[in-house]
């Protein structure tokens, strides 16, 4: 690692291990960088769609819903509950079970969603930890 008095040294098609993680020479840059984020591409990624799924009112209006209630939901009254038609409400169903904070049972012509609190605490813990 680069002390602060140091400049970036061309290393061309280098790859230099720092801890766990390995980077390759940054060709735009023409150096090494001097910081290596603490999430990789891949982890940055899957975050950035748990918080873009947060990111939208209807989506946070049904977490809120499925949050006070204790038992599952039927998803015939989270769109009873919403100002959007059904096709629109199992849209952004579908996006929050894609990344994993909802799921649902199917009892009968019916599927009844409820929260998987692990995967909002994860997304809480995400984001305490970048202050």
């Amino acid at each position: 690692m680069l002390s602060p008095n140091e400049t970036c040294t061309p290393l061309l098609n280098s790859r230099i291990t720092i801890g766990h993680q390995e980077t390759l020479f940054n060709e735009h840059m023409g150096c090494v960088p001097k910081f290596i984020p603490p999430l990789t591409n891949e982890e940055a990624l899957i975050q950035a769609r748990l918080l873009k799924a947060l990111a939208d009112p209807t989506r946070l209006r049904i977490l809120s819903l499925l949050s006070r209630h204790q038992e599952q939901v039927c998803v015939y009254d989270i769109v009873a509950t919403c100002r959007q038609g059904q096709p629109t409400i199992s849209h952004h169903l579908r996006i929050l079970r894609e990344v994993g904070l909802v799921d649902f049972n199917k009892k009968g012509l019916w599927a009844y969603y409820y929260i998987r609190h692990e995967v909002l605490d994860q997304a809480r813990e995400m984001i305490t930890g970048l202050v």
